[in-house]
């Protein structure tokens, strides 16, 4: 765990649809996205199959090491959706159909549909928080610092703005974007110095080629608006004294990636 001044997070996408490539991750860009929005720093994304043991591992791992891991996929009703039962056995608590969960799912199915392989989706392990699903009415839960939620983006999605609130945040981060037409070898450089001398800042360097022309988008972080602006204003001259024309083109105030800060 960490100090109060930091929280961090953990994601896990379980599901062998996804590590086989039919399905695309839609989930781990959402879900950093919003963390970074209320100061939540996501430092680790593991993509894992649909096994009970690999599940609880991973689970187990990560639980220990950050304030929060977010897990996606695997809540449904099929054999495959074995989420609920392997955080179940992670915290070693039973599980069985928890009656809130079924009262929710009666807001969409009648009684005589509530059985079978549908009636999977209300088992919830012991002493779990239910998750709300405004779209299909299927719970997530959380148990201590591990939040279950559904693969389909747009329910995780629901679920996710349903339990932020609940969560400890922290500092919201700031994003600086920096717009440079040249090679990043012509840069790298320029970014080492302006990193080392600020240690609270993350400086990254994203390559791109347009109009024949090789380029880089310069993201730097932090939660401090005045250490970003003094190691912005440092590299734009760095830049600059390398005849480079840096060109500043966003400031944000989440964690929005370089696609969205630049409108691409």
């Amino acid at each position: 765990m960490n100090d109060q001044n930091k929280v961090t997070a953990a994601i896990v996408i379980i599901g062998d649809e996804i590590l086989s490539g039919r399905t695309r991750d839609q989930n781990t860009n959402y879900i950093a996205i919003h963390l970074g929005a209320i100061g939540i720093t996501q430092c680790e994304v593991r993509i894992i199959p649909d096994i009970e043991t690999r599940i609880v591992e991973t689970v187990n791992s990560l639980r220990v090491q950050y304030d929060y891991v977010f897990t996606t996929g695997g809540i449904g009703p099929t054999h495959d959706d074995i989420t609920a039962d392997s955080i179940a056995r992670a915290f070693e608590v039973p599980i069985d159909i928890n009656e809130r969960a079924l009262n929710m799912m009666r807001q969409r199915y009648k009684e005589e549909d509530l059985r079978g392989a549908r009636l999977r989706m209300a088992r919830i392990p012991a002493g779990a928080v239910l998750i709300e699903n405004s779209i299909s009415h299927t719970p997530g839960f959380m148990l201590e610092n591990v939040i279950v939620m559904a693969g389909i983006p747009d329910i995780m999605q629901v679920m996710l703005e349903d339990v932020l609130p609940s969560l400890r945040s922290g500092q919201p981060f700031l994003t600086m974007t920096i717009h440079v037409i040249a090679p990043e070898s012509q840069i790298a450089v320029p970014l080492k110095e302006v990193q080392k001398q600020f240690q609270d800042l993350t400086l990254g360097s994203y390559p791109f080629f347009e109009n024949n022309q090789l380029g880089a988008h310069l993201v730097l972080r932090s939660t401090d608006i005045a250490s970003l602006t003094v190691a912005r204003d440092m590299l734009m001259t760095k830049l600059r004294d390398d005849q480079l024309d840096p060109r500043i083109v966003e400031i944000s105030g989440s964690g929005d990636d370089v696609g969205e800060d630049l409108g691409e």
